[in-house]
């Protein structure tokens, strides 16, 4: 993709970051928004920063650019798109969301923390759609996802505003597609599947390098990917001159490791979609189960 240029919100840490490195590593030159940098933090309060990424980036083999951006702030998404010229590739990823999801009854939660998640989840995309989709309109085969989690209606999530959020990001993705199809931009959603970001590694009190040691405490963390994993799928999606049939679609990493054939990092292919449907759903006794055929 040595040529096309592509600008990845949300991109500090997680999928967002690893989405931008597979771009990168493809060739493009990658746009990193975030609110986290060396001089300022996020209310997240991480350390990883856009910095960071944009190197990840160049190291991979493209070029990062970081731009600060508080996606839910209009004049800030002016600012970063004032950057660019011409945008391919609209990866909508924001979220920042993790640490306010309590599970459980909406109710009985928190609301300020529920109504900071939505304008985290939903804010976000709404403004970062309004200022950018014009620039993807330049390019002769551009291509918009919108990041969510999960590729089925049905999912129950178990916390009201987490479900609506991530429902909803998936449903911008099929009026997207609606709203471009008499142009040679392809929008879509797009979801990875039990991932070790940074977080959810911290979560389980492991590492990428023993992760597997969470698999006691949590079995199905045995099919779990690194963020990684739907970034190569992405990167497969954008270069792929076909792509326009999935427009409107919720692709996921596993679905997209069907088409494309690529592996996550150590060379596996996890399959949570096909986990999920056989183990997951039916209750499966996970002693008679090995999950090294899913991956």
């Amino acid at each position: 993709m040595s040529g096309k240029v592509a600008a990845v919100t949300g991109a500090t840490r997680g999928a967002g970051r690893a989405i931008a490195v597979e771009l990168g590593a493809a060739g493009a030159t990658v746009f990193v928004g975030g609110r986290t940098t060396r001089e300022q933090k996020s209310p997240v309060n991480r350390d990883e920063t856009i910095e960071e990424t944009a190197e990840l980036v160049t190291k991979a083999g493209g070029k990062g650019i970081a731009v600060r951006c508080d996606f839910t702030d209009p004049s800030d998404v002016d600012n970063f798109a004032s950057k660019i010229d011409k945008l391919d590739i609209l990866i909508d990823n924001a979220w920042g969301g993790e640490s306010l999801v309590e599970w459980g009854k909406f109710w009985e939660h928190d609301l300020e923390r529920q109504l900071r998640m939505w304008r985290n989840g939903i804010e976000t995309h709404l403004v970062t759609l309004h200022k950018l989709v014009p620039l993807v309109l330049k390019s002769d085969a551009g291509l918009i996802v919108e990041v969510t989690d999960g590729d089925d209606n049905e999912q129950y999530y178990v916390n009201l505003t987490y479900d609506a959020v991530k429902h909803s990001i998936r449903r911008f993705g099929w009026i997207l597609a609606k709203d471009l199809k008499d142009t040679n931009v392809t929008a879509l959603a797009a979801t990875p599947g039990f991932l070790r970001s940074e977080h959810m590694l911290e979560l389980f009190g492991v590492t990428e390098e023993n992760w597997r040691d969470a698999i006691a405490k949590v079995p199905h963390y045995a099919l779990s990917e690194t963020p990684h994993y739907v970034g190569r799928g992405l990167a497969h999606l954008a270069a792929d001159p076909d792509k326009h049939r999935f427009a409107g679609q919720a692709l996921s990493s596993w679905a997209l490791m069907r088409e494309y054939g690529f592996t996550d990092l150590d060379g596996s292919k996890p399959d949570w979609g096909r986990w999920f449907e056989e183990v997951v759903k039916p209750g499966k006794d996970l002693s008679t189960v090995d999950a090294s055929d899913y991956r």
